[in-house]
């Protein structure tokens, strides 16, 4: 099975062990270090994706998946063809687990 996320090291600080390279993807390379908006529900208020990726060059976006869980939740995600086609973003999306909002939100 091939792999679906590969890291390519192009540089690192002997002092700092700091890190630059490329996270390739099956939706793009991205450069690191990189800028990630948070689009918590699937887009990033304020901001067209095309002003994300076009204009700012965005090319990962970060979502949560315990608000995407919550609405519009996964049968619909599912049903619209998907996170990328429901979000309309040709980028990569990374995806926390939304752990801390399950325990600090559920009153």
């Amino acid at each position: 099975m091939p792999r679906q996320v590969e890291f390519e090291l192009q540089a690192e600080c002997p002092v700092t062990r700091a890190r630059a390279g490329w996270l390739h993807t099956a939706h793009g390379s991205i450069a690191t270090p990189a800028f990630m908006p948070v689009g918590t529900q699937a887009t990033v208020k304020g901001l067209s994706q095309r002003d994300l990726y076009e204009d700012l060059g965005a090319r990962i976006i970060l979502g949560n998946t315990y608000h995407l869980y919550l609405r519009p939740g996964a049968e619909t995600i599912q049903k619209l063809g998907g996170l990328h086609r429901f979000m309309a973003w040709p980028g990569a999306i990374l995806t926390d687990s939304g752990g801390f909002q399950v325990f600090s939100l559920s009153g």
